[in-house]
């Protein structure tokens, strides 16, 4: 990305976080955080990837309810915060990358323990 877009996906998110800390309330959603936004060239759509934590809703429905219900409040709200010519579109996404890095985790730890049993049978332990 450009610095132009790094520096106007940085203003969205800002111009999000209040406007979606609200609806989660409203929602009774937990908490949603916008952790990344992924502008095309042209700054006409922004993929805005979101985590959604605790709640009584999964990170599904909640995705759901902003793209059929939130979109128009979402993005009038943005065209008042940042001052652009086009307001782009939102496309929003869930964003597992903390979940994928858990799975990793867990098997890594579950081959660590069959690797140190390998190496204390060898022999060849160079303690």
């Amino acid at each position: 990305m450009s610095i132009r877009t790094e520096r106007v996906a940085g203003e969205i998110q800002k111009a999000l976080a209040n406007p979606l800390r609200t609806i989660a309330e409203e929602l009774s959603a937990g908490f949603i955080s916008v952790t990344e936004i992924r502008l095309s060239a042209d700054l006409q759509l922004a993929r805005v990837y979101l985590s959604v934590f605790g709640g009584r809703r999964s990170p599904a429905e909640v995705l759901d309810h902003l793209e059929e219900h939130e979109m128009g409040r979402l993005r009038h709200q943005l065209a008042k915060s940042v001052r652009l010519r086009y307001t782009p579109q939102l496309k929003f996404y869930i964003d597992d990358s903390l979940d994928r890095a858990q799975r990793i985790e867990a098997i890594l730890d579950r081959v660590r323990p069959a690797d140190e049993d390998r190496e204390d049978g060898d022999g060849n332990n160079e303690h």
